[in-house]
């Protein structure tokens, strides 16, 4: 109900509401997830980038004629993940642009289906006006489909002696027919015209193949590349489509800046990654002097304290570069279960437009610090590598009696798995010179096979209801809560810059919180010589250059 209410009070209107984060830094995360809708490998290729707690399937079709490739299915998937009309709630994609991954994923989509009606026309015309023949080749088709394997040779040359047999068959049927007249050219046509329509096909699929990996490898090698969406400008008030596809990227851009995230025990805070390390500084409030009192404070106070220091962090005495600027958040964690399929937002008066307002944070700060309920985090993130690598350092400030707490945890986010920085092969084949044949020559292949434009000739005529043809083919299911940047991210310990990186970002941090809270302290009239001690041992402690699973109790 949560995530319902702060949807219908969000405002479609043009016009921001929400300021939103601009693409610097990020680009090379981006693009990598988006070159995927571009892709033409097979669909379970995505399975090699599942992690230990985010795993995708590829749920499987009435044929396998029907299966769509990684391209196809990735895009299918993360339209109607992102923007479908009862979607569920979505978890936040630091160090990525989801708007921009959207939307590569609808422009593939767009010149796909372009090429499925030039193909639905081809079976139109060569296909359905000659159904016996088409049918009949498309059981030999399918027949070499399943006895073909990927790695048997002798399997595949059967395949393919079979398939030359069936030729030769249907030319020596051509020239001896028991019968003669109109069904004699008709039975003639029948088998002759699927094969011209399958050349026919094969143009048009080489064409948007070579157009799906030029665009592919452009977002790789860093291209300005654009997706072409023209379906989500209204150009009239009429247009409700288009209308209700600019609300949905609207609202998935401001989904992305909101301000509660989801606590999901040993996998950590959904979409900042795992908690590698945990300081706690705790220390009995005791007056400064004898015979004095403490001057009232609460939670807020430090860490709005914490909060102005931590601005500063991009600063230093000496030039030698240092921090970027950083982005410092005042973020609700919300507890769900470790194998939870869902989230829901916080809702009500005090959330607009997905945004925790500031008198709700300060009160969650101040008397949500036991039992159950949200939880209240101050945090400051650095995006970096290109949005390849996000680091988070958390502070939470609690008062319970006479002890204060002020705990600091790290989290990081690794970058995209391998597979979606993979740039896309030459189908070349290495082949003997016919003179000197003692040397060698790279051939060119053609971009798509012949099993390949049987497959997307079939399809095409489908395409115009997505729903059966995911029946017929099958789909790919999408971890869930979904997210795209935590999805398919990689440790970023197996980096040794990355996970250098993470470590020396956590010393500074933990120093100024500290600072920054004993000062406050000291202000109130609150003895500081055991935070100092403390303090300084946790200063000690956090060179450990060593990071463990902190998500993870061992008891």
């Amino acid at each position: 109900m949560g995530a319902a209410v702060a949807d219908d009070v969000f405002d479609f209107k043009p016009g921001a509401q929400v300021p939103l984060s601009g693409a610097a830094g990020q680009t090379a995360a981006t693009h990598a997830l988006a070159s995927a809708a571009y892709r033409d490998s097979k669909a379970d290729k995505i399975l090699d980038a599942n992690s230990e707690w985010h795993k995708s399937e590829v749920k499987g079709g009435l044929f396998k004629l029907f299966a769509p490739n990684l391209g196809e299915a990735f895009a299918r998937a993360v339209q109607m993940r992102m923007l479908g009309g009862a979607r569920k709630p979505l978890i936040q994609s630091f160090g990525t642009e989801p708007q921009s991954i959207v939307e590569h994923c609808l422009a593939a989509n767009n010149i796909r289906k372009d090429r499925d009606r030039w193909l639905t026309a081809v079976m139109a015309v060569c296909g359905l006006l000659f159904l016996p023949g088409l049918l009949a080749w498309l059981l030999v088709f399918a027949g070499r489909q399943a006895v073909i394997k990927k790695d048997d040779k002798r399997a595949n040359a059967i395949a393919t002696a079979v398939l030359v047999a069936v030729g030769m068959l249907a030319v020596i049927f051509l020239l001896r027919l028991p019968f003669g007249g109109f069904w004699a050219w008709y039975v003639r046509a029948a088998i002759v015209v699927p094969v011209a329509g399958w050349f026919w096909a094969k143009l048009i699929a080489e064409r948007t193949a070579r157009d799906l990996r030029e665009r592919w490898d452009s977002l790789l090698a860093g291209g300005g590349i654009g997706a072409k969406i023209p379906e989500a400008v209204p150009g009239s008030p009429g247009e409700t489509a288009a209308e209700r596809l600019r609300q949905g990227l609207a609202r998935l851009s401001a989904e992305q800046q909101s301000n509660s995230v989801f606590y999901a025990g040993p996998k950590g805070i959904l979409g900042m990654g795992t908690r590698w390390g945990s300081w706690q500084l705790a220390e009995e409030l005791v007056a400064e002097k004898d015979g004095t009192e403490i001057h009232p404070f609460r939670s807020w106070d430090v860490i709005r304290a914490v909060h102005d220091q931590l601005r500063m962090l991009e600063r230093g005495p000496l030039h030698t570069g240092g921090f970027p600027a950083p982005s410092i958040k005042h973020w609700i964690v919300s507890p769900i279960g470790e194998n939870a399929k869902a989230v829901a937002r916080p809702g009500g008066t005090d959330v607009e437009a997905f945004q925790v307002r500031g008198h709700e944070i300060q009160r969650i700060c101040n008397e949500q610090q036991f039992g159950s309920g949200d939880r209240h985090y101050l945090g400051v993130q650095f995006t970096l590598w290109d949005g390849q690598l996000v680091i988070t350092m958390l502070i939470t400030v609690t008062v319970l009696h006479e002890t204060l707490r002020i705990e600091v945890t790290g989290h990081a986010l690794g970058p995209v798995h391998s597979l979606f920085t993979s740039k896309p092969d030459p189908k070349t084949k290495t082949v003997a010179k016919p003179i000197k044949f003692w040397e060698t020559t790279d051939r060119k292949l053609p971009l798509v096979d012949a099993d390949e434009v049987v497959r997307l000739a079939v399809r095409a005529p489908f395409t115009w209801y997505p729903p059966l043809l995911d029946y017929l083919g099958g789909k790919l299911v999408l971890p869930e809560p979904f997210g795209l940047r935590h999805a398919w991210a990689d440790k970023p310990w197996r980096h040794r810059f990355m996970a250098d990186d993470a470590l020396r970002a956590a010393t500074p941090v933990l120093r100024v919180v500290h600072s920054a809270a004993i000062k406050v302290l000291q202000e109130n009239g609150v003895g500081t010589e055991k935070f100092g001690a403390r303090s300084g041992f946790l200063s000690g402690a956090v060179q450990d250059p060593m990071p463990r699973k902190a998500d993870v109790y061992d008891a």
